[in-house]
């Protein structure tokens, strides 16, 4: 039987770290930077830093005379990303709230939200906050998911939509943000200039465990009432046969009209 508590969350700056190096998190993490457009010289910031996996790419980009900005509410990312800052003249780590940003008005050029938004208290909020700090013309890119979209091949698709509804439900404040951006985005005011999704495959069973937390949250969507007990054996099955998995993430840049 599997037990949800037993199956630990694991430690979120390896988590980070961890999808980061990943073929997935690589790929992503372009075309992010790509849709970004940095320039030498630009004021970026990254909106949720975390432990900074992605400041030093984006300090190489805008030097020699840029500056990049993280700002996290966590106390153990901000010192995390102060340490692996150390050296880097141009990159800035503020302890702050991305609903009220620790900068002046007309200061930023770019920002970059990483699945964050999913977790806000206040998606639209964050957005009316970039509007305020960006300068005309200031770009925002936004990779976010949208966990209706993880899907997991089975001869019993009842338990993937299970799981799913469980985690949409249950687990992430704004599971299905990735749908909602351009939206948002319009609804603040920004001009959308793209929108594009990544659905990466997953086919070896672990790795997808590991990204996900399939078999930790079968066995809470168990204890929730949203799958009965023969989940448990459905997930140890997906794992010993061929798997197949996927998942769902917008792209969204937009824009300050200028």
């Amino acid at each position: 039987m599997i037990n949800s508590d037993s199956l630990s969350r694991p430690d979120p700056i390896a988590y980070l770290d961890q999808v980061a190096a990943s073929a997935v998190g690589r790929g992503y993490k372009r075309q992010v930077l790509e849709l970004l457009d940095l320039q030498p010289g630009q004021t970026a910031l990254d909106l949720g830093c975390g432990p900074g996996t992605d400041l030093a790419a984006m300090a190489t980009a805008v030097a020699p005379a840029g500056r990049v900005i993280g700002v996290d509410r966590d106390p153990v990312m901000i010192a995390e990303a102060r340490a692996r800052s150390v050296g880097q003249p141009l990159i800035e780590i503020r302890s702050g709230d991305v609903h009220a940003l620790p900068l002046e008005e007309d200061t930023v050029d770019r920002a970059r939200t990483d699945r964050v938004l999913q977790h806000v208290a206040d998606p639209a909020r964050v957005l009316a906050e970039f509007r305020r700090v960006a300068r005309p013309g200031g770009r925002i890119v936004m990779a976010e998911p949208d966990w209706e979209g993880l899907l997991i091949d089975s001869p019993q698709p009842a338990m993937s939509r299970g799981l799913s509804r469980f985690m949409v439900a249950e687990m992430i404040r704004n599971a299905t943000i990735g749908r909602g951006l351009a939206r948002l985005c319009e609804e603040a005011g920004l001009v959308v200039r793209t929108v594009v999704t990544v659905a990466p495959v997953f086919r070896d069973f672990t790795t997808a465990d590991h990204m996900f937390g399939l078999r930790r949250n079968v066995g809470r969507a168990i204890d929730a009432g949203y799958l009965d007990s023969d989940a448990e054996r459905w997930i140890e099955d997906a794992g010993s046969r061929p798997f197949l998995a996927s998942a769902l993430l917008f792209l969204v840049a937009a824009e300050i009209r200028g």
